[in-house]
């Protein structure tokens, strides 16, 4: 599992994957969740502005696996 320092309280989702590399747009995000490919602390997840917090880890079917970490610089 990867750890991604984000340097807010949240992100959203779409946002988040950008942010890691994941995807390149987050146009992506939409048909990925209609799959029902992307979990979100092992849950299914629908909504790709849904707000991530330090601690959320977000899997992705065939991907891999991404925590969101706070950077308390």
């Amino acid at each position: 599992m990867e750890k991604i320092s984000i340097d807010t309280e949240n992100i959203q989702l779409d946002q988040f994957l950008k942010w890691a590399g994941v995807i390149a747009s987050g146009g992506e995000v939409k048909p990925m969740l209609a799959d029902g490919l992307i979990r979100r602390n092992g849950e299914k997840e629908t909504a790709r502005r849904r707000q991530l917090h330090p601690g959320d880890i977000i899997e992705i079917e065939g991907m891999g696996s991404w925590q969101v970490v706070r950077d308390d610089k």
